[in-house]
């Protein structure tokens, strides 16, 4: 049945966001596509396939939308990408904490910045490509955000920070397929990007080099080298300056420190410019605390709540018990002792498939 909804759909030149047209277009939407350009690729990574924002992304998305009949835009957001990803991204290294840009992209620019376009052309909803599921609930009224049904490609874990505007007026078609059945669909309508691959590194830094992005950013930045120290603060080398490193890591640590166990970060220390590193076992550990919480199934935690919970996207969820000690401080303890637990990742929360919410962890 045909519905009456102007929806602007966010078009990145891959699969995903096609087949999220083709659906909409289906089901009676009225659509308008729409690019956001984030970020200018240089000139020597613009043909690797699995950056995005490139200018055959670009031509992918506007072909797409022309094999659809619907129009189709690009929307500069390169000044608010560079404020509030770009800059949170280095400034979180500096102070010795480990970002997640992606969440911060959805938080800040697709479903803020992207949404006031939309209101701006009198859409009434806004649509992306994630693997995810909206729903309302019938006791509360609050709309909640459920993983998507292929749980090996979904995206909930970078959707957390949504707000009950932006879920009520978001739509995620793609929460009920798998990625082979995305594909099969991209296929028979022989949509151009049908075999695209998925992008797969961070826009602004695809080769890896955060260290190296963070210094050609800021100007006249001095990265001061520091020690190597243990739990028991004993000096065992020299470091090459904290934005090198994250917690867990190992490359290229034990090569510095000819140690005979491997080593691995364990935490940074920005104030002493101090670099701890120890053995796996001490990586491991039980309690999360997180700020800046949202929460989505309701306002505020009164009582403590059996969850699973996953402190990196690529984990698996695992059970735990949560508590919320302030307005905007969370605490969690894991029934078992989680690996390489990091300051500024973000420790996500479930309740079944439902995303109770979740925050950025301190410790």
């Amino acid at each position: 049945m045909a519905v009456e909804m102007k929806t602007l759909i966010a078009m990145s030149g891959g699969v995903d966001s096609s087949v999220v047209a083709h659906l909409l277009k289906e089901a009676g939407h009225e659509c308008i596509g729409a690019m956001m350009k984030l970020y200018e690729q240089p000139s020597d990574i613009i043909k690797n396939e699995k950056t995005c924002c490139s200018l055959s992304d670009a031509e992918d998305a506007r072909a797409v939308a022309d094999a659809l009949g619907i129009p189709f835009y690009v929307f500069n957001f390169k000044t608010t990408f560079s404020e509030e990803v770009m800059e949170r991204f280095v400034k979180a290294y500096i102070r010795g904490t480990t970002p997640n840009p992606c969440i911060d992209c959805n938080r800040f620019v697709k479903f803020k910045k992207f949404l006031l376009r939309a209101e701006e052309l009198e859409c009434t909803h806004i649509a992306t490509g994630h693997y995810a599921q909206i729903e309302k609930s019938n006791s509360s009224g609050r709309f909640l955000l459920k993983r998507g049904n292929d749980h090996t490609k979904d995206q909930s874990y970078v959707l957390y920070a949504m707000t009950q505007d932006q879920l009520s007026h978001t739509l995620f078609p793609l929460g009920e397929f798998t990625k082979e059945e995305v594909r099969k669909m991209a296929e028979k309508q022989k949509f151009v990007n049908a075999n695209k691959r998925d992008s797969q590194d961070i826009c602004f830094a695809p080769d890896g080099d955060y260290a190296g992005f963070i210094q050609r950013s800021v100007h006249n930045l001095k990265i001061e080298k520091g020690k190597f120290i243990n739990r028991d603060n004993r000096v065992l080398g020299e470091h090459k300056g904290i934005i090198h490193y994250t917690v867990g890591q190992r490359k290229g640590i034990g090569a510095i420190l000819q140690n005979p166990e491997p080593l691995y970060v364990t935490a940074i220390n920005p104030e002493e410019n101090t670099v701890m590193v120890g053995v796996n076992e001490e990586l491991y550990s039980k309690t999360v605390k997180a700020t800046d919480i949202n929460l989505i199934p309701f306002d505020k935690l009164d009582n403590s709540m059996r969850v699973t919970a996953k402190v990196r996207y690529s984990f698996a969820a695992q059970p735990a018990t949560l508590w919320q000690e302030d307005d905007d401080l969370i605490r969690l303890e894991f029934d078992t002792s989680q690996r390489a637990i990091t300051p500024g990742q973000a420790v996500v929360i479930y309740d079944g498939d439902i995303v109770v919410g979740g925050g950025t962890i301190i410790v």
